[in-house]
């Protein structure tokens, strides 16, 4: 039944695209661009003891689906001040972001909806889309007029405009203030998976719904990860409250599914805190990106013009890339590498993390490893 796995692997190999993991030990001496710890949370002391504490009051695991054990008070916090800070009226915490955006989409559209999604939308947005059994419309990247020829198409009687706030491949941010005015010209919504926004972008990282002026609006709903900017677990959706009660009696992906644990739920709040006493981190790490990117420019490699903590480097061929990525390590920089399927376009990448304690003298660093090992 499975003989046909190896010659499966023996095509991916040969395409230089087989993946492995690689363990890495508490006290890696690399210094690590290759995460999304945009706001360098995750190991920070008010962090990891707000995780100590939630794990020693509430134990391991949340013990049960969020409906019947699973919700925990701090969960209830955690979602009241998360739609505070991002400007939404209410907000729900998944197990990750992966299961926030197929709860979204599938609890949200039918086969009555047409999705029109971004050519280079996550994955997890695909998978989404898939699973709604809705048509979707692929739209061009950061495109309001396809997306408006979309829905000026359409026959179903529903609709969602679906986008990235920040495309995780180079960085760049999607227009969302046009993609609005496209889908209410049609009497669509608006969903926005601001994975890569929230903590970096709007007023002290309240996200890329903020900066562009719509959070909280009636037909935008948002969803984020935990796991990037508050270097945690889990992921969230943010919208009006009849769609979050909505959610909560019909998204699979929360009626189904374990609670997020405490431990993450704590660091997560943990880091949330931090960040409203400490709003200056989001503008740190963008700084830090248009550094790296500037750097990288200025010697001649395809860098991308970061909009928000995220900068890409483009390769000759895959093999290159993962060449590159480990001639890195061994000079001592740990870094993304990004090759089909994971890019849209088809082009391998690096992909640098900015983080907003990284020091000029490691910006520097990690720039001077890049260059060297082209």
């Amino acid at each position: 039944m499975f003989d046909w796995l190896d010659g499966a692997a023996a095509v991916r190999d040969a395409a230089g695209l087989t993946r492995r993991l690689r363990s890495r030990p508490a006290d890696d001496p690399v210094l690590d661009l290759a995460s999304n710890d945009y706001l360098g949370l995750t190991r920070h002391p008010a962090v990891t003891a707000a995780a100590a504490e939630a794990a020693l009051r509430w134990g391991g695991g949340a013990t049960g689906s969020r409906l019947v054990t699973g919700t925990t008070e701090q969960h209830t916090a955690l979602e009241r001040e998360l739609a505070e800070f991002c400007g939404y009226q209410a907000a729900l915490v998944f197990s990750s972001g992966y299961t926030a955006n197929l709860a979204v989409l599938t609890a949200l559209a039918g086969p009555d909806t047409l999705i029109v999604s971004d050519a280079h939308n996550h994955a997890s947005l695909i998978d989404g889309c898939r699973l709604a059994r809705g048509r979707v419309a692929r739209a061009a990247h950061c495109d309001p007029a396809s997306v408006r020829a979309a829905l000026a198409a359409r026959a179903e009687p529903r609709a969602l405009v679906v986008t990235d706030s920040v495309f995780s491949v180079d960085g760049n941010a999607a227009p969302l203030a046009g993609h609005l005015a496209a889908a209410r010209a049609h009497g669509a919504a608006l969903v926005i998976d601001d994975a890569h926004g929230l903590g970096v972008l709007g007023p002290g990282g309240a996200g890329a719904g903020a900066a562009a002026g719509i959070a909280g609006q009636p037909d935008v709903v948002a969803t984020a990860t935990l796991s990037k900017s508050l270097g945690s677990q889990g992921g969230v959706v943010l919208g009006p409250e009849r769609v979050i009660r909505h959610l909560v009696s019909a998204a699979r992906t929360f009626i189904f599914d374990t609670g997020l644990a405490p431990a993450a739920v704590g660091a997560a709040l943990g880091a949330l805190r931090l960040l409203r006493a400490e709003p200056g981190r989001a503008a740190d790490a963008l700084r830090v990106a248009r550094e790296l990117a500037d750097r990288l420019t200025d010697a001649g490699l395809d860098a991308s013009a970061p909009d928000g903590a995220v900068v890409s480097v483009r390769a000759d061929d895959p093999e290159h890339a993962v060449r590159w990525a480990a001639a890195c390590r061994g000079e001592g920089l740990a870094v993304g590498c990004f090759r089909p399927p994971s890019v849209p376009d088809g082009v391998p990448r690096l992909r640098l993390t900015a983080r907003a304690d990284l020091t000029a003298e490691q910006v520097a660093f990690a720039a001077g490893v890049v260059l060297k090992t082209r």
